[in-house]
């Protein structure tokens, strides 16, 4: 069993940046992938950004691309996304998710959750 936890969320000027924390518990966490995904108001859940592979592969949708960054320190079970350059269309709850040894990046994949953490950016 693996527990999410996240923080790091908030209110941002748009151009600003943030860093997401997505804490996990369990022993064997560094084998676990990890992804992002968020939830605007009236849309569906997406998938933002995910690591693989203890952390040596690394996948982002497109539109975060150049812009976010996704990395993980197993040492501390981990995972954080480092987002700059901030825009309006970002706004969203940011969810963390983790399963045992997946390279998807489907949400349908992920087996465990955490709670989510509100981004909002403001023009």
């Amino acid at each position: 069993q693996v527990q999410l936890v996240e923080s790091g969320g908030g209110l941002v000027q748009a151009g600003g940046s943030l860093r997401l924390s997505c804490a996990a518990s369990g022993r064997t966490f560094s084998s676990y992938a990890v992804s992002w995904f968020r939830q605007a108001p009236g849309k569906e859940r997406e998938f933002v950004a995910a690591i693989f592979d203890r952390g040596r592969s690394t996948s982002y949708a497109d539109s975060v691309k150049g812009r976010f960054s996704i990395s993980r320190d197993n040492a501390v079970n981990t995972v954080y996304l480092q987002m700059n350059n901030l825009k309006p269309e970002d706004t969203a709850v940011y969810y963390c998710a983790a399963a045992l040894r997946i390279i998807a990046t489907a949400a349908s994949k992920y087996d465990y959750w955490g709670q989510g953490t509100q981004v909002t950016v403001s023009s």
